[in-house]
């Protein structure tokens, strides 16, 4: 497949031009048809033989062998989730922070993460990075660290600028536990995990699979302690409720993940090209100068696929009239901004009918 074939692998595309995967992902043709099959081959085999589960659970081990392999993990530290935020919850919960503790996480973040570390009890300490250049993200991270630090807890990527923040020289520079939000990178930008201790996988947004699905990298399992369980998460378990988690992260496993869902992600994973990344790159820096003739761009060159930039009017109405116009993009409520999402599939039609739109 050329960049020139990717467009039309996404009937959304032929009536819009989607750039939001940064909240949902365009479904491909590929993946539309995979859930339809197997919700077919479910319901002829019968939801609870022994065929079925067999299937089931071979397809939870592809799945989970993909995305360990997209973000350079060993499968065995890779939970099936739900989404970013409930790897999140599940990192939170079971690290055990308490109000003498302090959390460092940026001004940033988005509620999928800040709500569960505010649940926590610690003390959460903002670093201010929307209003700086990336370049000092590092430092200004850094200075909100004190001896109280028990965890770092960021996105790879900023959800409202598209910022990359250097998450392998935090761990370098502070060898603190860092949790990494990866729902604006992964499948986005390359990704190798290397000795981060956690990490956070969206399904429904770049790597273009149905929703609810998600993945946790957890690169000691044993250290983090379960907070919930599920019978996907249980290796043995008594009468009295006592049991032997999975070993590994899949210790963290949700409980049950639809299969047609599982099927679309395989599916979406399979047909991402191998020059996926170089494409999103250079369609975001298409976008972001295009933008940037006629408009105050947010977003700096060369950080993440998404491009945020000041509304000619107010935001959610300009949203609104865009979409009417053919085009789909995302307000960034409270800040004044909208936000185009680009990636592999994206053309250079659909920045030419975002710019003519506005």
């Amino acid at each position: 497949m050329t960049p020139e074939d990717a467009h039309g692998e996404f009937p959304v595309l032929e009536r819009f031009a989607y750039l939001n995967a940064g909240t949902l992902g365009p479904l491909s043709r590929a993946t539309m048809a995979a859930m339809a099959e197997r919700t077919r081959w479910d319901n002829e085999h019968g939801r609870g033989g022994k065929e079925f589960f067999e299937s089931m659970l071979a397809l939870r081990a592809r799945v989970r062998e993909q995305l360990a392999a997209l973000i350079g993990a060993p499968a065995d530290r890779l939970a099936l989730t739900s989404s970013t935020t409930e790897g999140c919850n599940i990192v939170l919960a079971g690290f055990g922070l308490g109000p003498e503790d302090e959390v460092v996480t940026t001004s940033s973040e988005h509620p999928g993460l800040l709500a569960p570390l505010h649940l926590t009890g610690a003390r959460v300490r903002l670093a201010e990075v929307a209003h700086r250049p990336a370049a000092e993200a590092l430092e200004a991270i850094l200075g909100q660290i004190t001896p109280r630090t028990r965890l770092l807890a960021l996105s790879h990527v900023i959800w409202t600028t598209g910022q990359v923040i250097p998450v392998h020289e935090l761990k370098r520079e502070t060898g603190l536990p860092i949790l990494v939000d990866g729902a604006q990178s992964a499948a986005a930008i390359p990704v190798d995990v290397g000795d981060l201790d956690f990490y956070t996988v969206s399904g429904q947004k770049w790597l273009c699979g149905p929703e609810p699905l998600g993945a946790l990298y957890v690169r000691e399992p044993e250290a983090l302690r379960m907070a919930f369980a599920t019978y996907f998460s249980v290796q043995s378990i008594e009468r009295d409720g006592t049991f032997v988690p999975r070993d590994g992260a899949l210790r963290f496993d949700s409980g049950w993940i639809p299969t047609a869902g599982l099927a679309g992600l395989e599916a979406a994973l399979d047909q991402a090209p191998d020059w996926r990344f170089e494409r999103a790159a250079e369609m975001t820096e298409r976008c972001r100068v295009a933008l940037g003739e006629r408009f105050d761009v947010v977003s700096e060159p060369h950080q993440g696929t998404l491009v945020s930039f000041v509304a000619p009017g107010e935001p959610a109405e300009d949203a609104a009239r865009l979409y009417d116009a053919g085009v789909i993009v995302r307000d960034l409520p409270g800040t004044g901004w909208l936000r185009a999402s680009c990636g592999w599939w994206t053309s250079e039609d659909d920045l030419d009918r975002l710019v003519g739109s506005l």
